[in-house]
């Protein structure tokens, strides 16, 4: 069981994540803001600052400036990877106990230390086969994006 724990990928990955994917869902409505993304993930505006950000840096999503701007992605949802979003924002999946440093074992490498390395591989290599536009296209993520959106025109209608 500690190995899941170990496995677990961060916030920063899952929020990374996510906000990528609701600008890639929103894509044909323009520039998409941070707060719009902020409501419809509940993740907090300043959190996302800091992974657009980073993002930005890794030529994940472009920046728009001026009254409806926001963000966009910087090329096409099929060209972007779930793993390019979790190395922009310096996370790794990682399976091994040691932080893959080798000294798992009283400073020493442990005897499972390669299997859970290669798993770790195995993760990254997985999740980079995986585009923005796979997901965007699956059928539970298009109804929980309609349901999000449900939720955020009826909030905007009741101020």
């Amino acid at each position: 069981m500690v190995l899941c724990e170990r496995m677990k990928l961060t916030t920063k990955g899952r929020y990374a994540v996510t906000a990528m994917l609701d600008v890639a869902i929103h894509a044909s409505q323009g520039p998409i803001s941070l707060s719009d993304i902020s409501k419809r993930q509940s993740i907090s505006l300043s959190y996302l600052e800091q992974l657009f950000s980073k993002l930005r840096q890794k030529n994940l999503v472009e920046s728009v400036r001026g009254p409806g701007g926001g963000y966009r992605l910087s090329r096409d949802s099929s060209q972007i990877h779930v793993s390019e979003i979790i190395d922009a924002v310096n996370e790794s999946v990682d399976a091994t106990s040691c932080g893959g440093q080798g000294d798992c074992q009283q400073g020493e490498m442990c005897l499972t230390h390669h299997l859970w390395e290669d798993l770790s591989d195995q993760i990254h290599r997985f999740l980079s086969e995986i585009s923005l536009e796979c997901l965007i296209t699956r059928s539970e993520i298009i109804q929980i994006s309609k349901r999000q959106d449900m939720v955020e025109n009826r909030s905007i209608e009741l101020t």
